[in-house]
């Protein structure tokens, strides 16, 4: 089972998968899931989601991304510049209903050790607020070196500078949803 298969959303147990950190902790035991049967199949499956949106949290922006409807790959969307909560609100509703998002998941910068720091309870407090306006499941995601990441495979291209900086929170959201999908367990055909 790779690092990312064991992650779970707020239970949080291991770092997202980098060159630069390559400690792993242990999942927290979790109840064993019941064998497939006629009763039980449905639940043990994975079901269709419907969209889930990412955000990448920053002070002056927040970096989107939305998987596809079955759930299995991830898009950038437009950044939103921030000004103001109410005006961040604004812009998240209008792309939870032109996407019919289902669930969310929020970027939760942890230190390197695992412990949370200011900016991790800024996120969880966000996740809470985001949870009572929009009504929806929002998880909060280890996010630990996805602008690191981001900013590796954005050197690596051709692009300049001043676009690398327009896209780098776009690409962090890509990197934090697609590492949540691809934890989740597979849907059984």
């Amino acid at each position: 089972m790779s690092a990312l298969a064991s992650c779970r959303s707020l239970t949080l147990t291991a770092p997202l998968a980098s060159p630069y950190n390559q400690r792993v902790l242990e999942p927290k035991p979790q109840p064993p899931t019941p064998a497939p049967t006629q009763d039980n199949e449905a639940t043990t499956a994975r079901p269709l989601p419907g969209r889930v949106l990412s955000l990448d949290l920053g002070s002056r922006t927040i970096g989107l991304a939305v998987s596809d409807p079955l759930g299995l790959t991830a898009q950038g969307l437009d950044t939103i510049r921030r000004n103001g909560r109410r005006n961040d609100f604004d812009a998240l509703n209008d792309v939870v209903r032109k996407f019919e998002v289902k669930q969310m998941v929020i970027g939760w910068p942890l230190h390197m050790s695992g412990d949370e720091g200011r900016q991790s309870q800024k996120a969880a407090a966000f996740a809470a607020e985001l949870r009572e306006h929009f009504r929806l499941p929002v998880h909060l995601w280890d996010e630990r070196l996805t602008t690191a990441e981001a900013q590796r495979v954005l050197r690596s291209s051709d692009m300049s500078i001043q676009r690398r900086g327009m896209v780098i929170d776009r690409l962090a959201a890509v990197l934090i949803l697609q590492s949540w999908l691809d934890a989740r367990p597979p849907r059984a055909e």
